[in-house]
């Protein structure tokens, strides 16, 4: 298990993480996500971290509060060091029926936080997220109430999750015009599947040193080999169940029938071969996997030692590339001059 700098901060996490989502259960959205309760959450905590796993992720929506809870509490009866762990969680979604339990409002995250910590049992959130983008608050407001928490120590860095590049590149701003603690992670969606976020948002965080956080790498479960275009998927299969996040199907498809081979040749899972791809990609600091089982959560860890060929990883990006869209088009065509100057520029590799 590698470690990799979260975008320009000096604190190193493992290249995968381990997501909690699958944690409490309960109705509706989480009884079809998963219901790992706390007996079995201890056992996939402690082989995560037994393979090398020093970050963990949650939020406190998950399973609406219990996720956290049973995190913390695995924790303790672990007796994990507090510090071997980095623990993140997240704050905007509804906890509550009241006008203010939502959003990224600073009546919002100070509750929040306060609640987190006490389900967590833990003094201090290494990585707290926003967990989306709230239109009805100033983002300078949000800023604020994240500063006023790393100031106090309560949080020690800074994320978001599921923001535009020019949401991101906006706070970016803010925060060096006024002397708040800066964005340090975006979690997002990222997969063979669904290369959406290379347009804008990838330029965007290696550009400014914003760390990337994975989350549902293989699609949803799209991508774990369980499905193909004659194939529909196990009955009781997360995919199944839950149709998300959104993709391309035929070029889905077209991205496992190359996986399949890969993984047939070296005799591992498809899903190792999609996460490999992941973690083959520079601006990628940690891919979330979550996992019901200790079998599964093993096949996924796998990937770290899975090593793909230039050849391959051509071969992959052929099948999933995204098609033309402007301006990228249009950028590409007039800085091709000067993409290859500063190429020529560059000493040889080896010198």
């Amino acid at each position: 298990m590698r470690h990799r700098p979260l975008g320009r901060t000096g604190l190193f996490v493992s290249e995968m993480c381990l997501g909690t989502m699958t944690f409490g259960g309960g109705a509706g959205l989480w009884a079809q996500i998963g219901s790992v309760q706390q007996a079995e959450a201890e056992q996939l905590v402690g082989q995560a971290l037994d393979a090398g796993i020093n970050f963990i992720d949650t939020a406190d929506v998950y399973s609406a509060g219990l996720a956290e809870q049973i995190t913390g509490r695995a924790l303790k009866n672990l007796k994990v060091p507090r510090d071997s762990v980095l623990l993140a969680t997240k704050v905007f979604g509804e906890m509550g029926p009241g006008a203010n339990a939502r959003g990224a409002s600073r009546a919002h995250i100070l509750d929040g936080v306060r609640a987190s910590l006490k389900r967590l049992q833990t003094d201090h959130i290494d990585l707290y997220q926003i967990h989306g983008f709230d239109p009805a608050t100033p983002i300078d407001e949000t800023l604020r109430a994240l500063d006023h928490l790393v100031r106090q120590g309560d949080v020690r860095y800074i994320g978001v999750s599921n923001w535009a590049a020019w949401q991101v590149a906006k706070a970016l701003g803010i925060s060096e015009r006024l002397g708040l603690a800066r964005i340090d992670s975006l979690q997002a969606y990222y997969t063979l599947a669904g290369r959406d976020l290379e347009r804008e948002i990838v330029p965007m965080l290696t550009s400014e040193g914003v760390g990337l956080m994975v989350w549902s790498p293989l699609a949803g479960g799209l991508l774990s080999g369980k499905f193909a275009r004659d194939q529909a998927g196990e009955e009781g299969s997360r995919r199944v169940s839950f149709d998300f996040p959104p993709v391309q199907r035929e070029r889905a498809f077209d991205c496992i029938d190359a996986m399949r081979t890969m993984a047939t040749q070296r005799d591992v899972s498809v899903a190792q071969i999609a996460l490999a791809w992941l973690l083959h990609q520079p601006w990628v600091s940690s891919v979330i996997i979550g996992a019901k089982r200790p079998e599964q959560l093993a096949d996924n860890l796998a990937a770290t030692r899975v090593s793909l060929s230039k050849d391959e990883l051509r071969k992959l990006d052929e099948v999933s590339r995204l098609p033309n869209e402007y301006p990228g088009w249009m950028l590409a065509r007039q800085g091709e001059a000067r993409y290859k100057q500063l190429h020529d520029a560059r000493p040889p590799e080896g010198s």
